[in-house]
């Protein structure tokens, strides 16, 4: 991790910082915005056809669009609400098991009700990973020592490390059927929410990079995984000031 792309991070955050406390209908804006954003980009790392202006469509109007699969437009309703519950746990100091469990419900009772908010009762493989991903009898004590050790990783690093620490002890662990990329993306934003950082996306054009550092990790480096995620960070800090000038034009 080069220390210098956590400074220019540092001192984007101080300028952001500087225009605290926004106002009720800039912060409106702004959850809406990142709304729209981080569930079309999330869903469309994962293969969903929906794009930006499709998911707005869905998200704000409800109304499904031709040729599209069905479970686009779940998934695309379901992160939104999920998104909802991320805004509402960012209140929180904490992280709990029941909050992984329930934005993975949120996210997926439309597609599976059975499986959502539920660990998973079968072995994974998937497609292009070498990685060997624990069996369902070790998920739970898995999941309970992960949670159990986020207060000493938010202690112990940078809240941009932090965030991407969160991010990948959840797709290591990979506790659900599917939507795993998912919530572990939206956990990574919950943590930087709660250390006073923005939602921070993952552009799909990032696709390659983004599944070569998740690689990384699975070989027990997490360094390129860290500095993409610093990254990520930092070009979202500049989206979140445009938006911020845009906001207090006259």
């Amino acid at each position: 991790m080069e220390g210098k792309n956590l400074k220019q991070v540092d001192g984007l955050q101080k300028e952001i910082n500087a225009h605290r406390p926004l106002s009720r209908t800039a912060l409106k804006q702004l959850k809406e915005y990142y709304r729209i954003g981080l569930t079309y980009s999330s869903n469309a790392l994962e293969g969903n056809s929906l794009t930006e202006t499709e998911t707005k469509i869905v998200l704000e109007e409800g109304i499904t669009i031709g040729g599209k699969p069905l479970k686009d437009h779940l998934e695309a309703m379901g992160h939104g609400e999920a998104y909802d519950q991320l805004y509402r746990l960012s209140k929180n100091k904490v992280i709990t098991e029941e909050d992984v469990l329930e934005l993975h419900k949120l996210f997926y009772y439309r597609i599976d009700k059975e499986n959502a908010g539920a660990y998973r009762k079968v072995p994974v493989v998937l497609t292009g990973v070498d990685f060997k991903f624990p069996p369902p009898s070790k998920i739970r004590p898995l999941m309970e020592a992960f949670v159990s050790e986020i207060p000493s990783l938010r202690k112990r690093f940078h809240p941009l490390e932090y965030s991407a620490l969160i991010h990948l002890r959840l797709a290591h662990i990979h506790p659900f059927i599917d939507g795993n990329g998912r919530v572990a993306r939206l956990l990574m934003n919950l943590a930087l929410l709660q250390t006073g950082y923005m939602i921070t996306i993952i552009p799909p054009v990032m696709k390659r990079e983004y599944l070569d550092s998740l690689k990384a990790s699975n070989r027990g480096d997490n360094r390129p995984f860290i500095k993409l995620i610093t990254g990520m960070v930092y070009e979202s800090q500049k989206d979140y000031l445009r938006i911020l000038e845009a906001l207090n034009e006259k």
